[in-house]
């Protein structure tokens, strides 16, 4: 059995988790504790406070405890606000508490895009324009060529959490580019774990999503790769466990 960890900011998409789990390999667990979200909105102190030191190691014992074998810090905009060096002192920081690998989910994005070997990218957020700014300059400090920007305005977990199916293609789609070689939808707030096929069959081209990349960096920490279409080309790379 291999036990995946997360530490998951307050409560919006979380159940993108276990129908992901649902979709890889069966021995293969998917562990989420929830950390202090404080008051959700998307302000820059705010989402520097969501992924202090202090409440990542709040819910590390739990993770220890259930066996994890590896933790993720699942909040994008909680990492990447940080910025390049900032999110790496995070992660080890989170390393050295939790005894184990760590990463988040800015990180994941970026070791996404060069398993996929897209090198110009979109970037489609639910985010303010300032935070979708610092998001795609957190990915061209890490050598990745942004081609687009396109923010929704900045709308509350809460409000992204009831996203269906229609209005997350429809982000996907207004933030799309022809240069684009992918397109990254950045919010772990938003349900997409359910529509990556139809995301990538519309956009005719790879599209990364928060929760799919922040468990394929779990994966990837423990050094195990599954195919598993359904959720999307990310999981679809040689070499393979066929599920």
């Amino acid at each position: 059995m291999t036990a995946l960890g997360f530490l998951y900011p307050g409560h919006s998409a979380e159940d993108d988790y276990p129908r992901i789990e649902q979709l890889l390999a069966s021995d293969i667990r998917v562990d989420l504790v929830h950390t202090d979200a404080g008051q959700g909105a998307l302000r820059l102190d705010g989402l520097r406070e969501i992924g202090s030191p202090e409440r990542l190691a709040s819910g590390v014992e739990e993770l220890r405890l259930a066996g994890a074998e590896a933790v993720v810090w699942a909040s994008t905009s909680g990492s990447f606000v940080h910025g390049w060096e900032g999110a790496h002192e995070q992660v080890r920081a989170l390393a050295r508490t939790a005894g184990m690998p760590a990463s988040s989910t800015s990180f994941a994005f970026v070791h996404a895009v060069r398993e996929l070997d897209a090198r110009r990218v979109a970037v489609a957020a639910t985010y303010p324009d300032d935070v979708a700014d610092l998001f795609a300059g957190f990915l061209r400090a890490a050598g990745v060529e942004v081609v687009s920007v396109r923010s929704a305005g900045g709308a509350t977990a809460t409000e992204t959490a009831g996203w269906g199916a229609k209005e997350v293609l429809a982000l996907a789609q207004e933030g799309d580019h022809a240069g684009a070689d992918a397109v990254l939808l950045p919010d772990t707030g938003l349900h997409t774990a359910a529509h990556l096929t139809l995301l990538e069959k519309e956009l005719a081209k790879p599209v990364l999503t928060a929760n799919q990349v922040t468990v394929w960096e779990a994966l990837r920490l423990v050094d195990r790769r599954v195919n598993a279409p359904r959720l999307g080309a990310l999981f679809t790379r040689e070499p393979i466990v066929q599920v």
